[in-house]
């Protein structure tokens, strides 16, 4: 493949753009290569500015579970702009949204909406810090929840992909008020919560980590911290700006049967769009401004466009009866097909599934449960087969610690291609 075109944007984008991308795993560090400047997408299909053709594993890094540039949702974008693209002011497009959030989330039943998911996760936050009158939260190694500075805490995606799991920036009052905790590991909990139990106001989790690669929870630990937090008047928030109806149409907390008492949501609910939500119990709600004195505002919340689309997405969620079951078949035969794979050719991996969600983590572990044991994988071996399956048409995240995701419009064929190439990439490692 050539990547001329692509190189060429790169460089005119740096002198414009710091690092030339606007969030960082974009500029493909972690794996050696300059980015790909995408020209147009459609369905699983992707196509760059040189005109190289992919399948698409990313969907915009989740959201598009059927496909680029649906028809359905690009005419509720077109039919909403033709009224104005933006009023900053009520319109229904919003109360619709939330009735629909309401009635497919379990817990939630009030919603605010935002621009984005690091605005949902500083909002809830906010409240939750409101609610209880406390200021110290927990939060766990490897999970990320945007880049709200309370986070950049040993957080996970692109800052481990580029090894900057601290930013500077981040005063060390803000810092001490984040305690660190291990993901499915439910005794580092119950030791903050016993040593300043009376001052944690809420603790904040990925129900399914994403963003150290998918690291899968046990039950029982989502279930201790659901009782924790319960115990010692903390909040519980679910950041389901990736899980939330990606797993279920009531995302992770459904798909486990546990309730938070706040939810993050994002991705998904914009249809492809900028947009951020947060919702739960009413009386944690209404102590947002203008009913309650915690205050959050925005000029572009409840976008007239982002609310179309996110309607029209999640409509069509509840319309295609088959659509958690086409996903969960056609992941687990993915999944199956890489398993056989790594068997055939002896490279050492642990793939991490759930629903439509998984990682092949290169590592010599047996298993990747938490953040220490994510790091152990190989990021050279995983450059090597990202390249690799770039060149067989195969567009996959930029980064080992990250997810594949498999969505309804992926055909047989696709999936058989990707299989295929998961073959190619790994006998050359």
């Amino acid at each position: 493949m050539q990547f001329n075109k692509s190189i060429a944007a790169f460089e005119r984008a740096q002198k414009s753009i710091p690092g030339g991308v606007n969030s960082p795993v974009r500029a493909f560090k972690s794996v050696g290569m300059n980015p790909v400047f995408v020209k147009k997408a459609k369905g699983t299909t992707i196509t760059d500015l040189d005109g190289n053709q992919y399948i698409d594993c990313l969907a915009s890094w989740g959201p598009m579970l059927f496909g680029h540039a649906h028809e359905r949702i690009l005419s509720a974008i077109n039919d909403a702009a033709l009224n104005g693209t933006s009023f900053g002011a009520p319109s229904e497009y919003e109360t619709v949204m939330a009735e629909l959030i309401i009635k497919m989330v379990p817990s939630v039943e009030m919603v605010r909406m935002v621009s984005s998911g690091t605005e949902a996760t500083m909002s809830a936050i906010r409240l939750a810090r409101g609610y209880t009158g406390r200021e110290a939260f927990v939060k766990f190694a490897g999970n990320y929840h945007g880049h709200g500075d309370s986070f950049l805490i040993k957080a996970g995606s692109g800052a481990i992909t580029l090894g900057i799991p601290n930013s500077p920036g981040i005063t060390k009052g803000t810092a001490k008020d984040t305690l660190m905790a291990e993901y499915n590991n439910l005794a580092s909990v119950e030791a903050l919560f016993l040593e300043k139990g009376s001052e944690i106001a809420a603790v904040i989790i990925e129900p399914v980590a994403g963003n150290m690669g998918v690291v899968v929870p046990t039950r029982e630990f989502l279930q201790g911290l659901r009782d924790l937090t319960t115990k010692y008047g903390a909040l519980l928030i679910f950041d389901e700006v990736i899980t939330g109806f990606r797993l279920a149409k009531g995302g992770a907390q459904e798909y486990f049967g546990i309730m938070p008492d706040l939810t993050t949501l994002g991705k998904i609910i914009g249809g492809g769009l900028p947009v951020g939500a947060y919702g739960g119990r009413k009386e944690i709600m209404e102590m947002m401004a203008p009913v309650g004195p915690v205050y959050q505002a925005g000029t572009l919340s409840g976008n007239p466009l982002a609310m179309a689309a996110g309607i029209a997405m999640l409509s069509m969620i509840e319309e295609t009866k088959d659509l958690y079951a086409e996903m969960e078949r056609k992941a687990a035969r993915l999944q199956a097909g890489i398993l056989h794979n790594l068997e055939v050719t002896g490279v050492k991996g642990v793939i991490n599934r759930v629903g439509s969600m998984m990682t092949l983590f290169f590592t010599e572990s047996n298993q990747v449960t938490n953040l220490d044991e994510a790091m152990t994988s190989d990021i050279d071996k995983y450059a090597t087969y990202f390249k690799q399956s770039l060149e067989s048409g195969i567009y996959l995240a930029p980064s080992q610690f990250e997810c594949l995701f498999v969505s309804y419009a992926h055909s047989e064929e696709e999936i058989d291609a990707i299989i295929e190439a998961n073959l190619r990439a790994l006998e050359k490692l």
